[in-house]
């Protein structure tokens, strides 16, 4: 193989030669001398570093035998060469994705996409995961030293990948939506959790960015974002996106109406505190689907309830949920004075939630008196939230209302503290409280998905301008939660099963292990792996079936390829782009 690249011929006397052989020069190295006893003379050994330019006899097209022979001298294959790749390829996270991807058939639900874009969805998808970013300006630089799924392990530059957000429709997305739930049991007894994020976006053209009540409030506008979990199959089933003005708790119903239409029918939600209402739960009752609903624990028509059966459980070990070191005991009640069905509230009780919430009461208490302290004799009004724990007194002088002084509100304080380490699940199909728990227990994976979708996945912003491109990160962000949902699910099944639990299970700590599972080019242009693959990477990769032999096999089909790589796309200047880096 000879590069497609001129070089100066080496100015070595007496090394470098020349032999012509039809219409094609050959430049040969003596690379050693061999004496032979029989002839009483050395002969000398060569080798082929290139072939002679036919314009220049001075330059030459070198091959890899030149790199061996003149390791100093530094070949322009990386600036020059358009099929250049990295020497060095780190294959071991993809390895993981990739049986992923295949498991899950996911090019499948793309039956509309032609191969490109396929594999440049998936890649997308798949680079948020591995570098934790979703800037897709960056793009190239991890596909340079990574395997891509594009035909030819071809490499596209960023403005193929902003125009590429704006060419997937809202058919697209609804496509693999529809496929992706199709072949599901609908009639399969399942849990759904279902919680909500909103993300920031400061273009000024996004129709669904609007301003809310963002949980991290940057003075930027939010476009809201919600997905439901299964949680018995453990896997993300939807998404989707609203205006950042919209409450989570309206939202709901529009959800249930797309999961009827996906023909689930023997389902039940898990929700947050955040989505209880009276209207949303009727609805549920009005579509046949259960719920399990963690209710405030001050909220008044469950303070009495937990007043009334107060000591009847805290410390009685029949009542004892020893997984999560927590107390409980179940109540059939009405949910409200003319409510038509029974409803089961579960209460419980936790030493170490009451000690840091009374902590929390006391430390808020303090704060507050001493804001009121220092604000005596001043033209100050408190909020309601002072009203609530404290008599409040205020004096009028001059037209001015002037604060003067304070009293507990013993009664509101003592009560709440009675209150601290109780809360409540309400459900609406008949179950012990160990089990109410363990299902809403159950939402800790939903909410682990939306931590990593910002912390992980790089997804705090979105970094676009266009409505399109927005649908169109939501839609690759939703895939690559598929995946990474995946990786964490084995990896948590796998530590269950070992002794110890080892630090190095965790998704991040997996994929940087993996990452050291590099191939690197050799003189011929083939890739090999660089070194044996180790027990802690044996480990990962066996939390997803994946043995030594089957990870150096694919690795060396992966190197096979990269041989015949297409040249990476070349970047254009242009006068729009679709994305904001």
């Amino acid at each position: 193989m000879y590069y497609d690249f001129l070089i100066k011929i080496p100015e070595k006397t007496g090394k470098i030669s020349r032999n012509k052989r039809g219409d094609t020069t050959y430049i040969e190295y003596t690379y050693d001398r061999k004496y032979v006893p029989e002839k009483k003379y050395n002969v000398p050994m060569r080798t082929t570093i290139g072939k002679l330019s036919n314009d220049d006899p001075t330059m030459m097209y070198p091959n890899p035998n030149f790199e061996k022979y003149f390791p100093d001298i530094i070949l322009p294959v990386e600036a020059n060469n358009p099929a250049s790749r990295s020497s060095c390829i780190r294959v071991g996270a993809f390895l993981v994705i990739k049986k992923i991807i295949d498991d899950y058939k996911l090019a499948n639900h793309l039956s509309s996409w032609d191969d490109r874009g396929k594999g440049l969805l998936l890649d997308l998808a798949t680079y948020s995961i591995i570098c934790e970013s979703n800037v897709a300006q960056y793009y190239p630089d991890y596909a340079y030293n990574h395997p891509v799924l594009t035909p030819e392990q071809k490499i596209y530059s960023d403005s193929t990948i902003s125009r590429f957000f704006s060419e997937i429709t809202e058919d697209d997305r609804i496509d693999f939506l529809n496929s992706w739930n199709k072949n599901r049991n609908h009639k399969e007894q399942i849990y759904l959790t279902y919680d909500s994020t909103n993300k920031n976006c400061k273009a000024g053209d996004i129709e669904k960015a609007e301003y809310g009540h963002p949980k991290e409030d940057i003075g930027a506008a939010v476009v809201n974002y919600s997905l439901a979990y299964d949680i018995n199959n453990q896997e993300p089933l939807l998404y989707e996106s609203y205006p950042g003005s919209i409450v989570d708790v309206s939202q709901l119903q529009y959800l249930i109406e797309k999961v009827r239409g996906y023909g689930y029918k023997n389902i039940g939600f898990v929700l947050d505190r955040g989505y209880f209402s009276r209207d949303n739960l009727n609805y549920m009752d009005q579509c046949n689907y259960d719920f399990v609903i963690m209710v405030k624990g001050k909220a008044s028509f469950v303070n009495g309830l937990i007043m009334d059966h107060k000591g009847e459980f805290e410390t009685n070990r029949n009542c004892a949920i020893k997984a999560f070191r927590t107390y409980g005991m179940t109540v059939c009640d009405k949910l409200y004075a003319d409510d038509t069905k029974d409803r089961y509230f579960h209460i419980y009780h936790k030493v170490d939630r009451e000690s840091a919430e009374r902590a929390q009461l006391e430390n808020e208490l303090q704060r507050m008196e001493e804001m009121m302290n220092k604000s005596k004799g001043k033209d100050i009004d408190f909020g309601k939230k002072y009203e609530h724990y404290y008599e409040l007194t205020y004096h009028e002088k001059d037209g001015k209302r002037k604060f003067y002084g304070y009293k507990e509100r013993e009664d509101v304080i003592e009560k709440e503290l009675k209150l601290c380490g109780y809360f409540t699940i309400v459900t609406s199909k008949k179950m012990n409280a160990s089990d109410a728990l363990l299902l809403y227990k159950s939402r800790d994976a939903s909410e682990k998905l939306f931590c990593s979708d910002k912390s992980f996945l790089d997804n705090k912003s979105f970094r676009v301008s266009s409505n399109d491109a927005l649908e169109s990160k939501i839609f690759v962000e939703f895939i690559a939660l598929i995946i990474r949902s995946k990786i964490y699910t084995q990896l948590r099944k796998r530590m269950a099963e070992m002794a110890k639990k080892p630090n190095y299970m965790t998704v991040p700590a997996a994929l940087r292990e993996l990452e050291k599972i590099e191939l690197i080019r050799q003189p011929g242009g083939n890739y090999k792996l660089d070194h044996a693959i180790t027990a802690t990477q044996k480990t990962i990769l066996g939390a997803f079936g994946i043995d030594e032999d089957s990870a150096r096999a694919r690795a060396l089909s992966i190197g096979k390829e990269l041989m015949g790589a297409a040249a990476p796309e070349q970047e254009e200047d242009e006068d729009g782009a679709n994305e904001v880096y």
